[in-house]
């Protein structure tokens, strides 16, 4: 006995051997003497030198080339180089190489599948069959020391599964990539781990069809309360390898029926903003004259009174002031809105405010804002220059504002500026 998954290996594929030998109308003797056939088909001494001889058909790799394209196995230059890649462990949370060991994969002749599954096997002390052969291990000189054919020869033959050429051949069949590196390029073929893709399988099938989730799944049609719930993944694509033929991509393919699952990937969905926090300045970027037309074109109206004293005096000055009190009303409607999303919008990194703005919209500089007064006034005076601006270019035939009227403008605003801070 050399261990027990190397003799269960015979054991299961004796069975299938016999299973299909075998015929319910064969006499007794027929029966013995197809077993006696069996039992030397699968014998140590004839299955080895033969398994060694096909075990160069199959080679093990890491990305295997089939899974860009099932014929960019063989081509004019013979075959493609099979790829073992291995790379340090780097835990950052990721489903990437390196943060998780899965199983090397392996592709060639479907028909040398038994040879690569026997050299798979992991014995009792956990490593594999070829690892004890590559190593000479006890167990590996025990399994090939047969009169048929000698320990170097067997070695040798087994080993070339996992033996890579040096020189890099790829295939046509591959999409080619030109990759920056230094001051040059490097065409390269892009190829799948296709561990970490049946890796991926594995889990998101975890996920979806544990007892926990179908639990909770089942408590959810119910309309009953959980506790625990459960997760879910939407708008999971499911991509086929081999079509009907998974066996001729690799090893892992065939295992998983062909089939692994893709992820959803899109753009993000960009959140629509209906305020956006200013970059470099409020009187340019939040606020424009259109927010004021409407109040502008009154103030306009007031100001082209005739003053035959038909209209009282007090009269006009009310509408003035009443124009003025609702530009301010925007202005503060736009401050609370700023306000509201400075914390999440406002980067300090990239913002060009100007610093007396900043202490006006930033919640972050509120206690600074209540203490100081110095951006107040500069800030009085530009909404003053801003309306006056506001007026002279929005309006098709303004009237000529001079200094008085500047002049009492900005102090309509410093009388009530206490609402700005």
């Amino acid at each position: 006995m050399l261990d027990p998954a190397i003799d269960a290996f015979f054991a299961e594929r004796k069975e299938g051997w016999l299973k299909k030998k075998l015929k319910p109308d064969m006499t007794n003797e027929k029966k013995r003497e197809i077993e006696l056939e069996c039992e030397e088909e699968f014998s140590l001494e004839k299955w080895l030198p033969n398994a060694a001889k096909r075990a160069g058909q199959i080679s093990i790799s890491t990305h295997p080339c089939t899974f860009s394209h099932p014929s960019s196995r063989k081509n004019k230059n013979g075959y493609a180089t099979s790829v073992i890649a291995k790379s340090s462990r780097e835990p950052d949370g990721y489903l990437r190489t390196g943060n998780v060991d899965v199983q090397a994969d392996a592709l060639g002749n479907a028909a040398a599948l038994d040879v690569h599954k026997f050299l798979s096997l992991v014995t009792e002390d956990g490593s594999t069959v070829i690892e004890h052969i590559e190593q000479d291990s006890e167990l590996g000189k025990t399994l090939l020391n047969t009169p048929s054919e000698s320990y170097a020869n067997l070695k040798s033959g087994f080993m070339a599964m996992a033996r890579s050429d040096d020189t890099p051949v790829t295939s046509s069949k591959i999409k080619q990539v030109y990759f920056p590196a230094d001051k040059d390029y490097h065409q390269l073929s892009i190829l799948s781990n296709s561990g970490m893709i049946f890796e991926l399988r594995r889990r998101i099938d975890a996920l979806r069809f544990s007892d926990a989730v179908k639990e909770g799944r089942e408590l959810r049609r119910n309309n009953t309360y959980s506790e625990s719930g459960y997760s879910e993944i939407y708008d999971i694509t499911t991509i086929g390898y081999g079509g009907t033929k998974p066996q001729n991509v690799s090893v892992l393919n065939n295992q998983n029926g062909g089939k692994a699952h893709l992820l959803l990937s899109v753009p993000p969905l960009l959140e629509q903003r209906d305020v956006r926090f200013p970059a470099r300045d409020f009187f340019i970027q939040s606020l424009r004259y259109y927010d004021c037309k409407d109040i502008l074109e009154r103030l306009d109206k007031v100001f082209k009174i005739e003053r035959d004293g038909q209209i009282p005096l007090e009269k006009i000055r009310k509408g003035r002031d009443r124009c003025l009190g609702d530009i301010l009303d925007v202005i503060l409607q736009k401050m609370m809105a700023l306000r509201d999303v400075s914390t999440q919008q406002y980067w300090p990194e990239t913002s060009k405010l100007r610093a007396w703005q900043k202490l006006w919209l930033c919640e972050q500089h509120k206690e600074q804002r209540l203490q100081e007064d110095d951006w107040l006034n500069t800030l009085c005076d530009q909404i003053a220059r801003w309306i006056v601006s506001s007026y002279k270019n929005s309006i098709k035939h303004p009237v000529m504002l001079g200094e008085a009227e500047h002049h009492y403008i900005k102090e309509f605003i410093e009388d009530n500026k206490e609402v700005l801070r």
